[in-house]
């Protein structure tokens, strides 16, 4: 038969103090305090995650020192998230790196790659077939200032864009690392020179521009514009026999011109017109029109008859 075993003994519980009323005071005023934090807290991350509020990209604070009337412009990043976008910055990428292959140039972030202006003068010196009268390495800012300043001059004269007309880019612009103006540069350069890629249609960047006025910065939004449907803009996606033979082969150019010549001469002989040079005898399209009525008329006088 078994013992039970004794319980040990227990220690005396001690005897919970009356609290004051005092003490209930003091109680309520931290539960008081916890609450208002807690509210307010609460009302903070309303505000940010409410879709009414305004879109602030996250700066570092010395992208706010600015000069008086200065502005400063910075991407939201609902539009550097959105597909479109990376399709486009993807497609850019690629296809500089295609045609600078030959450089050994390789291009992984579409700004700080092009910023300086040396991807951008090796791009279009592959692009035009031309030299650039810019030095080939400058590390100072001032010296990569002067070289974008002459690839811009020669990319807006090949772009027959006027001294009178502001351009979508600046080198200050692009020196800055502004992603909008290096993006739309690239796009113009894609449409001016056929390149056998396909670009997303309706790329739209929504930009916050801050200026300083009176010692206040006033941010406003604005809706940039960087690719368009490819009708609007006529782009051609293929590349026929002419671009072919502009590539390859220039140095066969001057037969094919003498051919055309001969082609053209064959009629207009018959009115007593005769090409000499292409370039400049059909830059105006006179003599074109009047082939085309020649032939006009030769139809003409097959029906009558």
């Amino acid at each position: 038969m078994s013992l039970a075993r004794p319980k040990s003994p227990k220690p005396p519980t001690p005897r919970r103090e009356e609290e004051s009323i005092w003490d209930k005071f003091s109680t309520l005023g931290r539960k008081k305090k916890i609450k208002e934090v807690q509210e307010v807290e609460e009302e903070g991350k309303h505000a940010i995650d409410t879709p009414g509020a305004p879109v602030v990209p996250i700066c570092p604070p010395e992208e706010y020192n600015l000069e008086e009337n200065e502005e400063r412009s910075m991407v939201e990043t609902k539009s550097l998230e959105s597909p479109k976008f990376k399709q486009l910055v993807t497609v850019l990428i690629e296809w500089i790196n295609d045609e600078l292959a030959s450089h050994r140039i390789i291009v992984k972030d579409i700004v700080e790659d092009l910023y300086d202006g040396q991807v951008l003068h090796k791009l279009f010196e592959k692009l035009s077939g031309k030299k650039l009268d810019a030095p080939e390495v400058t590390q100072s800012a001032e010296g990569q200032r002067k070289k974008l300043r002459v690839v811009l001059d020669r990319v807006n004269q090949v772009l027959g864009i006027s001294r009178n007309i502001t351009p979508r880019w600046s080198v200050e612009s692009i020196h800055s690392k502004n992603i909008v103006p290096i993006l739309k540069l690239l796009v113009a350069l894609v449409r001016h020179y056929r390149a056998p890629i396909r670009l997303p249609e309706n790329v739209i960047l929504e930009v916050v521009v801050v200026q300083k006025r009176e010692g206040m910065l006033n941010p406003r939004r604005v809706t940039e514009e960087i690719t368009q449907t490819y009708s609007d803009y006529g782009q051609r996606g293929e590349r026929d026999a002419f671009d072919t033979l502009f590539d390859h082969a220039p140095d066969k150019l001057k037969i094919v011109k003498k051919s055309l010549e001969t082609f053209v001469n064959k009629h207009l002989m018959k009115i007593n017109l005769e090409v000499i040079n292409l370039d400049e005898q059909f830059c105006d399209g006179v003599n074109k029109c009047f082939q085309r009525l020649f032939d006009n008329f030769q139809f003409i006088r097959r029906m009558i008859k």
